[in-house]
């Protein structure tokens, strides 16, 4: 299992793994088809909170697409998974 990270190294992250779906049309185009922006409103999306675990969300929800990143960046594809979970947070408590 990789070290555990910080907050600020999960969001650099995914500021890095945006950088990296952003550098081809094929993969920026269904994540924008999947968030609803356009390349204009992209950066401004980039400000709101939970906008890189959505990043994040996409990268891991497409096994192909998280190897490749990880592979880009010689990372273990579970450091990738870490940062999505604490960007995410703690998960809420159930209350029936």
């Amino acid at each position: 299992m990789p070290h555990p990270i910080t907050s600020e190294e999960a969001e650099t992250l995914a500021l890095r793994a945006l950088a990296f779906l952003a550098s081809e049309p094929e993969r920026l185009e269904p994540f924008l088809a999947a968030t609803g922006l356009g390349p204009a409103t992209l950066r401004g999306a980039a400000q709101e909170p939970g906008f890189l675990l959505g990043v994040l969300d996409h990268l891991c929800a497409s096994e192909s697409l998280l190897l490749e990143f990880a592979g880009n960046l010689g990372l273990n594809p579970d450091m990738v998974v870490q940062a999505r979970e604490i960007l995410a947070g703690p998960p809420e408590a159930f209350e029936p």
